[in-house]
C-alpha cells in the first residue's frame, strides 16, 4: 500500500529556495561552455569570460545619469524630478497650482472649490518668494522671458541673461537702477555673446524702458561684471536681413563677401554694423540683377536710407578694390 507523503510548508519553502538557487546559477552560467558570464555596464551587454559569447545585449542602465566626484556631491544630486533651470527665480525646484479650474478627470470644479484653489494659489505665490530680494528676481526673470519671447531669441540666451542678471543681483549693482533697465542690459548682453545679435532699437522696442536709459545701464553692467562682449559682426545680420527681404542665396552670398572685402580693408572700425550689413543686402542684390529698394531694406533693418547709402559706397569700393587686388 503506498503512503502518502504531506508536505509541510518549511519543506515546500525549502525546494522552492533550491529551484531559484538553481536558475540563479544557471543565469550567471554561459550556455555554450559553462564559463562565468560578466556584466559589461558600459556597452550594456553581459558576455562570457571564457568563450566570448554575448549572452544579452542592449541591457537597460539602471544607474544615475549623473557624475559624482564625493559623497556630498552624490547627496545633493537626485534622479528625480525635472532639470533645474537659472531662468526661474527658485532654479524650477517649487510646484505650481494649474490655472485651470477642474479636477483630474476634466471635470469643472464647483464655485466653493474655485475659491478654495483660487486662495491656494496666491498663499502658494507668496510662499515661493521669502523676502524682497527673491521677488526683484522673479520679476526680472520674468521680464527676460517675456523681451526674449518677443525677440525670437533661443533658450540658451535667456539662461545666459539670466545668469548676468544673478551676477548682477549679487554685486549690489541695482541701487539706483530699474530692475526692468538691467534685465534688458542683460538679455542684450546674452544676445551678443551668443552669437544671436539683436539691434539696440529692437531690444528698445520691446523693453519697458527708455532707449537712453538702457544704454547706459547696458555700459555699467558689462563694465562691473567684466563681460565679454565682442563689438557685433556686420555679418552675422545678413542671414535675417536677407531672409525677410527674400533675396536668393547668391545675392546672400555676394553680400557676405562684401562685408568680409570691407572687413579686410577696415572699412568696417567705428561704423554701425546693422548699417553695414543693410547696405550689403541691398548692394547684393542689384549686382544680380535683382530688384530691390533702399525703403524696403530700410524698413527691415531700421536704419535710414542716407546711412544706407553712405555704407553703400563705402562697401563697392572696398569690393572693387578687393577684385582688382585678386585680379593684379
Amino acid at each position: 500500500m503506498t503512503e502518502t507523503h504531506t508536505w509541510t510548508a518549511n519543506e515546500t519553502r525549502t525546494i522552492d529556495e533550491q529551484q531559484s538557487t538553481t536558475e540563479s546559477e544557471q543565469e550567471h552560467v554561459c550556455p555554450e561552455c559553462g564559463g562565468s558570464l560578466v556584466t559589461d555596464a558600459e556597452h550594456g551587454e553581459t558576455a562570457c569570460s571564457e568563450c566570448g559569447l554575448v549572452v544579452e545585449e542592449d541591457e537597460i542602465d539602471h544607474g544615475p545619469e549623473w557624475r559624482a566626484f564625493d559623497s556630498s556631491e552624490r547627496d545633493s544630486k537626485s534622479r528625480v524630478g525635472a532639470p533645474t533651470t537659472q531662468m526661474m527665480h527658485d532654479k524650477g525646484l517649487s510646484t505650481t497650482i494649474d490655472w485651470q479650474n477642474k479636477d483630474a478627470y476634466g471635470n469643472a470644479l464647483s464655485s466653493n472649490q474655485r475659491e478654495k484653489m483660487q486662495r491656494l494659489r496666491t498663499w502658494n505665490r507668496r510662499f515661493q518668494t521669502r523676502d524682497h530680494q527673491e521677488r526683484n528676481l522673479r520679476q526680472a526673470l520674468g521680464e527676460i522671458d517675456r523681451m526674449a519671447s518677443a525677440l525670437g531669441l533661443p533658450e540658451n540666451v535667456r539662461e545666459t541673461a539670466s545668469v548676468i542678471y544673478r551676477r548682477a543681483l549679487e554685486d549690489d549693482l541695482l541701487p539706483g537702477r530699474s530692475i526692468e533697465g538691467v534685465a534688458t542690459s542683460s538679455l542684450y548682453a546674452a544676445a551678443r555673446q551668443a552669437g544671436v545679435p539683436r539691434t539696440i532699437d529692437e531690444v528698445a522696442r520691446v523693453s519697458r524702458v527708455e532707449e537712453e536709459e538702457f544704454k547706459r545701464t547696458y555700459r555699467y553692467v558689462v563694465r562691473e561684471l567684466n563681460l565679454e562682449v565682442a563689438p557685433a559682426d556686420p555679418v552675422s545680420y545678413v542671414t535675417r536681413f536677407a531672409s525677410e527681404l527674400d533675396i536668393s542665396d547668391e545675392a546672400e552670398h555676394l553680400a557676405r563677401e562684401m562685408l568680409e572685402a570691407a572687413k579686410e580693408r577696415g572699412v568696417h572700425s567705428g561704423k554701425n554694423p546693422v548699417g553695414l550689413a543693410a547696405a550689403s543686402v541691398y548692394a547684393a542684390p542689384l549686382l544680380t540683377n535683382e530688384q530691390i529698394t533702399q525703403q524696403e531694406v530700410s524698413e527691415v533693418a531700421d536704419i535710414s536710407e542716407v546711412t544706407i547709402r553712405n555704407r553703400y559706397r563705402e562697401l563697392l569700393e572696398a569690393y572693387e578694390d578687393a577684385d582688382r587686388a585678386l585680379a593684379a
